[in-house]
C-alpha cells in the first residue's frame, strides 16, 4: 500500500517528536547514594527547565571523584559533578577537559572524629585508621594531603579504608573499627542522621575551607560541539540552588518526587524531612556564592582554584604544576547565569507542594 506524502510526513514528525521527547543526557553523581543534596537537579527537572532545552537528565551514581572523572574521559558519561583533584591528575595525562560550573565554592571535605575521641589534631592520627567512602573518593585525597601538611608520610602513617555511606559509617565507628573519617558534608550528615556523634577536626580543616570542592566537568571537545546542550545543564542546576536556598523544605519535597530513593521507605515522614533537611543545609552552605568570594553562579574563582593546585603540588598529590586555567572556564558562566535570580526566589517562596 502506498502513504501519501502527508501521512508520511505526520509520521516523520512523530517519530522525530518521540525521539525528542526521549533525550536524556547522564550525569555522574559522585557518590553511591543520590542524597537530598542533588535538590537542584531535581527542582530543574519538576520545573521543566530542563525539558525546555529538549532534555531530561539522569544521575548515574558512582563510587566518587575519581570515577566520575574516569567516565567523562572515557566518553562513557558526557558530564560529571566530581572534585577537582582527578581532574588535575588526569590533565597531566593529556585529557583535555575543564570545570565549567562550580557547583561547591567551599570546601565539601574535611576530617571527623567520633566525638568522645581523645584525638584532637590531625597529628593525633599517626597510625590509626581513617574511614572513607570509597578508596574512589575525593576523601582519599584530602586525607593523603592533610598527613603530609602535618609532617607523616601518608603511606605509611595512616591507614585509609573504606568505610561505605551513612549507616554503614555509623556502625563501624560504633564498633570502634575506624578513628577518624575522611568524608564531606552531606555524608557526615547522614551519618549523625544514622546515629553517629561526630566532632570536627577544625584547626586541620581550616587548611582546606577556603579551596573549592565539585563542579560539572566536560571535555573540551563536549563544551565546543553541545555548548548550548552544556549551558542548559548548568542553568538549571543554577536555578535548582537557588530555589534549594529559598526555600528548602519545598525542594527536599520536591527531590522526594523525582528521586524517590532520596525518601526511602519505611521512615516516618516528619523524621524524613528532619534528617534529610540537615543533609540539605550541610551541603547548602557551600552552594553559597559567599563561600567562594565570587559573584555569579558557578563562577570559577582561578585564584581559588590556583591556591589548591599549589597545595596539591606541595603535598604531593599531584606531580606536575598545574596552572587553573587549564582545568577551569567561566566562558560559559554569563550566558548560565541569564535567568531572574528574584523570579526564581519568588517561584520558590510560593510554591507549595501537592
Amino acid at each position: 500500500m502506498r502513504c501519501s506524502p502527508i501521512v508520511a510526513a505526520i509520521a516523520m514528525m512523530a517519530c522525530a517528536t518521540a525521539a525528542h521527547a526521549q533525550a536524556v543526557v547522564r550525569v555522574g553523581w559522585c557518590a553511591r547514594t543520590i542524597s537530598s543534596a542533588a535538590a537542584p537537579f531535581a527542582v530543574a527537572q519538576k520545573m521543566g527547565w530542563f525539558d525546555k532545552a529538549g532534555f531530561k537528565v539522569e544521575l548515574v551514581p558512582l563510587p566518587g571523584s575519581t570515577d566520575c572523572m574516569r567516565t567523562v574521559a572515557t566518553r562513557d558519561l558526557p558530564y560529571s559533578l566530581p572534585s577537582i583533584e582527578p581532574l588535575a591528575i588526569i590533565h597531566a595525562q593529556g585529557v583535555k577537559a575543564k570545570n565549567y560550573y562550580t557547583a561547591y565554592q567551599g570546601n565539601i571535605y574535611g576530617i571527623a572524629v567520633p566525638e568522645a575521641s581523645p584525638i584532637r589534631s590531625f597529628k593525633d592520627l599517626k597510625g590509626k585508621k581513617i574511614g572513607v567512602t570509597s578508596m574512589a573518593s575525593g576523601g582519599v585525597i584530602i586525607a593523603r594531603a592533610l598527613a603530609a601538611n602535618n609532617g607523616m608520610d601518608p603511606d605509611r602513617d595512616i591507614t585509609i579504608v573504606v568505610a561505605g555511606e551513612a549507616g554503614q559509617t555509623a556502625a563501624l565507628l560504633r564498633s570502634n573499627q575506624l578513628d577518624a573519617l575522611s568524608q564531606f558534608d552531606t555524608q557526615y550528615a547522614l551519618a549523625e542522621n544514622a546515629g553517629a556523634k561526630l566532632r570536627f577536626l577544625e584547626e586541620d580543616n581550616r587548611a582546606i575551607s577556603k579551596f573549592p570542592s565539585n563542579g560539572l566537568i566536560a571535555l573540551d571537545e563536549t563544551l565546543k560541539s553541545h555548548r548550548a546542550q552544556a549551558i542548559a545543564l548548568a542553568q538549571g542546576y543554577a536555578k535548582g540552588t537557588v530555589f534549594a536556598l529559598a526555600n528548602p523544605e519545598a525542594a527536599l519535597r520536591i527531590t522526594y518526587e523525582v528521586f524517590p530513593q532520596v525518601r526511602g521507605t519505611g521512615r516516618d515522614e516528619t523524621a524524613a524531612i528532619r534528617d534529610d533537611l540537615k543533609t540539605l543545609e550541610a551541603r547548602a552552605k557551600n552552594w553559597r556564592l559567599e563561600a567562594g568570594g565570587v559573584t555569579m553562579w558557578g563562577e570559577n574563582s582561578e585564584k581559588n582554584y590556583q591556591d589548591y593546585l599549589d597545595f596539591l603540588l606541595k603535598f604531593g598529590v599531584i606531580k606536575t604544576p598545574v596552572k587553573a586555567a587549564d582545568v577551569i572556564t567561566n566562558d560559559l558562566i554569563g550566558d548560565i547565569n541569564a535567568f531572574d535570580r528574584e523570579e526564581i526566589v519568588k517561584l520558590a517562596k510560593e510554591y507549595r507542594a501537592k
